[in-house]
């Protein structure tokens, strides 16, 4: 074992090298999927493979209580969405939940390992103050911002600023776009509203279609600069891949659809990670056509050596010199990626300016902190 091993990763590709671990492996293994936020995960498949009696007894309380947590979770997140539909009854023509709470609420096979910590939600860009008006009424109230952060979300950023409810403690993400109106990539956000799919057991709450759902997380993992989930959001693009992969036509409807989305090259960056990491093999085919829509050999050398540093457990046994540089350099790009560089520099240059007087407070969160997790 090195100091710097992805033991993790190693061990949810093939489950059955756990039978092998030392005491101090196990150890590692289990630190570095709560880290990931994989342990539950990390439990299903060790009880899928016949393999959980590998695990030392030291081991077992912390794996079983992962996946109470998730059940405590899908309880939770039910009730907190129908909360949400109450109060928003009537006020937006389409309300769709998006990432976690629509794995769970579509009952998708990752769901039953996943975790999370809010409800993230979409709905028309036109009545984003009537919404945000009536979950304000419903007791949801926004963390405390200064002038410069309001204004940031008012005007550029794709949601409004995070809701915590006041006697739950629960967190809501209103979206109006996936991604900010600066961004380069241009979103045809009203398509995504087209092929929503509705929830019988919630009216009027819709999540998006199933490749939307797709393009929406590989947008998320591969725009975004933080990875304190990036490899779960990884197997979780790798779950919906082999799940939607098996429907008729899913494969031929992929590029086409993330074409008129306007999310190619997420998607381009979601199959050849899942790939290269995850030792998946996509149809031949569309991989040769998407080969063309990738970057250029140096910028995807440099993208290769980057992912497959920063998509690891945000933990010390992984924290080389090589990945806190593919991380900075990626969070770098993924402000590059979301702003103008006239807005950037004057954005980056304040933040810079705030923590060097020590005037960034915990309360007053930038919209890059305060980021749905």
């Amino acid at each position: 074992m090195r100091a710097t091993d992805n033991l993790l990763l190693r061990c949810l590709r093939e489950p059955s090298l756990c039978e092998r671990l030392s005491a101090v492996e196990w150890d590692l293994l289990i630190r570095q999927a709560r880290a990931a936020n994989l342990l539950a995960e990390l439990n299903l498949r060790l009880q899928r493979e016949g393999l959980i009696d590998s695990a030392p007894p030291p081991a077992r309380p912390h794996l079983d209580a992962a996946s109470k947590l998730v059940t405590r979770q899908r309880i939770a997140i039910r009730w907190e969405v129908e909360c949400i539909r109450q109060a928003l009854q009537g006020r937006s023509p389409q309300l769709a939940v998006l990432k976690g709470a629509a794995y769970l609420l579509r009952e998708l096979p990752h769901a039953q390992s996943r975790i999370f910590t809010d409800v993230d939600i979409l709905v028309p860009r036109a009545y984003i103050d009537e919404v945000e008006s009536a979950l304000l009424i419903a007791g949801w109230q926004p963390q405390e911002l200064d002038a410069y952060n309001q204004r940031y979300y008012r005007r550029w950023m794709h949601e409004i600023p995070p809701l915590t409810h006041i006697r739950r403690g629960t967190s809501i993400d209103v979206h109006h776009a996936i991604l900010p109106g600066t961004a380069r990539l241009r979103v045809n956000t009203a398509a995504l509203f087209e092929q929503l799919q509705p929830l019988a057991e919630f009216p009027g709450v819709s999540t998006l279609g199933d490749i939307d759902m797709l393009l929406h997380s590989a947008t998320h993992l591969f725009h975004e600069g933080e990875f304190d989930n990036g490899l779960r959001d990884l197997f979780d693009l790798d779950a919906m891949l082999q799940l939607f992969g098996q429907r008729p036509g899913f494969w031929d409807e992929l590029l086409p659809r993330a074409q008129q989305l306007g999310l190619v090259l997420p998607l381009f960056y979601a199959l050849r990670y899942t790939e290269r990491l995850l030792g998946r093999h996509w149809p031949i085919t569309l991989m040769a056509t998407m080969a063309a829509h990738g970057p250029g050999r140096l910028t995807l050398t440099l993208m290769d050596a980057c992912y497959e540093r920063a998509l690891a457990p945000v933990h010390s046994s992984c924290n080389t010199i090589g990945v806190q540089a593919a991380r900075l350099a990626l969070y770098l790009r993924s402000h590059w990626l979301r702003m103008p560089p006239t807005l950037l520099a004057l954005h980056l240059g304040r933040k810079a300016w705030m923590r060097l007087w020590g005037l960034d407070q915990p309360a007053e969160a930038t919209p890059d902190d305060a980021k749905p997790r």
